[in-house]
């Protein structure tokens, strides 16, 4: 950690997410550090202050340890009191909390701060990333009580957009390193939505989930003109 301050906050942090892994197996530690290590090195490209961003990504996603597949407001009151009791102070917290507002996949525009840029290129990374639909989406379905057809139209739905506003990733070394990754993912679940409507797919993932092999209620995917209403600040994605 850059400071003293995100030091403390950070061994704190670690402390309550692994008192509550049970709870998140999605947005656990394991997402919160990675998002601030890379977070920090977007606000280094960015020239932003390194531990205003590394405060915000440690604290981004506290929502999900009060409420399953919130929005990041939820989570400002257990953000405030984390934030001061490591130091910062109202004005520091108001900025933090702003920059975790502002990088929100669900609603961020082309005009966020480039301290928002920072935390939103390490966010969205670690969506984007190919080890992630593979290892780490099944516990995405577990901690939010979702199938998986609900779970492709939010990816499709939310990240489509950006892609083709050009903002999916803000910094130049994001583009230049992980773009053709995003556009990977964001491909693979426009496959797993085709791919839920075929019927013999769907005959086949009934068998299986007869026989044990998956859990969970249907596998059908959302209707596709449900999903092109957009995405609401309520309605979170991978």
């Amino acid at each position: 950690m850059l400071t003293a301050r995100t030091t403390a906050l950070a061994a704190a942090l670690e402390k309550l997410y692994r008192d509550r892994s049970a709870d998140i197996p999605f947005h656990g530690w394991h997402h919160v550090h990675f998002v601030a290590k890379k977070a920090v090195e977007f606000a280094r490209e960015l020239d932003v202050d390194g531990e205003l961003v590394e405060a915000a990504a440690l604290t981004h996603d506290l929502n999900y340890l009060v409420v399953t597949n919130s929005a990041p407001e939820v989570g400002r009151d257990l953000r405030i009191s984390h934030l001061e009791r490591a130091g910062f102070s109202a004005d520091e917290v108001e900025d933090v909390d702003s920059v975790v507002m502002q990088q929100d996949m669900a609603r961020r525009t082309a005009d966020i701060s480039d301290a928002a840029k920072a935390l939103s290129d390490a966010d969205t990374l670690f969506k984007a990333l190919p080890v992630t639909p593979i290892v780490l989406a099944n516990h995405y379905l577990i901690e939010n009580g979702i199938e998986i057809g609900e779970l492709a139209s939010r990816v499709v739905t939310q990240q489509r957009p950006l892609l083709e506003q050009g903002i999916y990733f803000y910094t130049d070394s994001a583009r230049s390193k992980y773009l053709n990754w995003a556009h990977t993912n964001v491909e693979l679940w426009e496959n797993v939505r085709s791919a839920l409507g075929d019927e013999d797919v769907k005959e086949m993932l009934e068998i299986a989930r007869r026989m044990g092999v998956i859990h969970g209620g249907s596998v059908a995917v959302i209707d596709a003109s449900a999903a092109d209403n957009g995405p609401t600040p309520g309605d979170r994605g991978l």
